[in-house]
């Protein structure tokens, strides 16, 4: 038996991942080892998810995996753990397609307790309605307790926590409005730079938590059987495996630009060859590689420096015309442009290796998952980004995109026997043969 919960909310911004945040810490500073999940694709909340417990968090997600994939994953990564906290996205039946890919479908497969945050600032007894239906819609799915969030005073908790017990749900506790706990917000998602003290937050959260919340509550009423399974090593102490016929020496962009990666997408490439790190932004030299991976991040926070930096853009140019091999994404594929253009319009060159630009004038939301199917090779990923092709290039033959819905869309992947780009953050952490043949043939 081990305490293991999904953190879920009727809506966004009901304060859910404040909260998760608070209560990793919480549990980590009462001497507890915490292994924490993101259902999703979301890259931010998985740092901060870090930062809190110091234990790497691992995304889940049932578009972009298996469910066979997933049980690995959270079992092997939860197997030394002794708290399994996952955090849920947007609402929690709201998914890709109705409730397809949603919290509520995730904690079904894994059979976790629910626990919902529920921003009750201006509800009462009502609350027991809101409560009732979400303890209904799902059967198979047991809500196990409620924090209530912004509720100031213990009368109003009072009332709430009535409704809850009529309802049969543990009301945990309430949570003041408390000013030194937010987490600002940007395009595309909290921010998690360092212009933010993302410590101390947390640690405020978690303080915040213990006072207000009744954590051994928590953790018994959500103590559940836990299958046993070889534990997983970290990602960042993998050696290289040996695997390929000849040792590859892979090459990963991560700096303040460029910097969404899923660890588990770096496990398979260390399977792959061996594994080392740059920075686009600061490196004057480029290392030798077999291939370069540009993943997506903020490029556009950047502009000045990627382009002022032309001694390794040089380098990068030279390495693909002497038969180089790149896998970007997003922010990655914006940088192999001619140039990206900020909000004013200003145009600042990048690479040039692909002939494409960018810019991030009249911003609009492009998001969704994805299917690609490459020549007879299927990868899933999904979009998040503002930025826009300038002239939107044309599909290339042989490449057929799909969103959720299985829809045929429209959406540039470009991919050569040296290159795959495209706006797709792509996962891989459970296709290994499928993105050796496309990058390496």
């Amino acid at each position: 038996m081990k305490p293991q919960f999904l953190i879920a909310a009727p809506h966004s911004g009901a304060g859910k991942t404040t909260v998760t945040l608070g209560i990793i810490r919480a549990l980590r500073n009462n001497g507890l080892a915490v292994q924490s999940f993101k259902c999703g694709p979301d890259y931010l909340d998985p740092k901060l998810h870090t930062v809190a417990s110091g234990i790497t968090a691992i995304n889940l997600d049932r578009f972009m995996m298996d469910d066979a994939h997933i049980r690995d994953l959270y079992n092997g990564y939860g197997n030394t753990a002794e708290v399994l906290i996952t955090e849920g996205v947007m609402g929690l039946f709201d998914g890709s397609v109705k409730m397809e890919g949603s919290s509520a479908d995730l904690a079904g497969l894994l059979n976790i307790p629910v626990v919902l945050i529920v921003n009750a600032k201006a509800m009462a007894y009502s609350v027991a309605a809101l409560l009732l239906g979400f303890k209904l819609m799902r059967t198979d799915i047991h809500i196990a307790g409620v924090i209530f969030n912004f509720v100031q005073h213990d009368s109003h908790y009072q009332l709430l926590k009535a409704a809850a017990e009529d309802v049969g749900i543990t009301a945990l506790g309430f949570l003041p409005k408390n000013e030194d706990m937010q987490i600002p917000s940007r395009h595309l998602g909290l921010k998690t730079g360092a212009e933010i003290d993302h410590e101390a937050i947390i640690e405020q959260a978690a303080k915040h938590i213990q006072k207000h919340i009744d954590l051994n509550e928590l953790t018994r009423i959500t103590a559940v059987p836990f299958v046993n399974s070889r534990a997983v090593q970290p990602t960042e102490n993998l050696p290289f495996s040996g695997k390929s016929a000849k040792a590859k020496k892979i090459l990963i962009a991560r700096d303040e630009a460029f910097n969404f990666l899923y660890a588990e997408n770096i496990r398979v490439l260390s399977s792959l060859g061996e594994i080392a790190y740059f920075s686009p932004l600061k490196d004057t030299v480029l290392p030798p590689a077999d291939l370069i991976y540009l993943p997506g991040g903020y490029p556009e926070l950047h502009l000045e420096t990627l382009s002022a930096n032309t001694s390794l853009k040089k380098q990068l140019v030279s390495y693909y015309e002497h038969g180089g091999k790149f896998l970007a994404e997003c922010g990655g594929m914006m940088y192999l442009g001619q140039y990206i253009a900020d909000g004013e319009g200003r145009q600042f060159p990048m690479t040039g290796i692909l002939d494409i630009a960018t810019g991030m004038q009249q911003k609009k939301l492009s998001l969704g998952y994805k299917r690609v199917d490459i020549e007879g090779t299927t990868l899933r990923g999904h979009e998040f980004h503002y930025s826009h092709f300038i002239d939107p290039p044309l599909q290339e033959e042989g490449i057929q995109v799909w969103n959720a819905k299985n829809e045929v869309l429209q959406t540039p992947v470009f991919k050569t026997e040296q290159l795959l780009a495209s706006y797709l953050h792509f996962y891989f952490g459970n296709q290994t043969a499928a993105i050796e043949k496309l990058l390496f043939g």
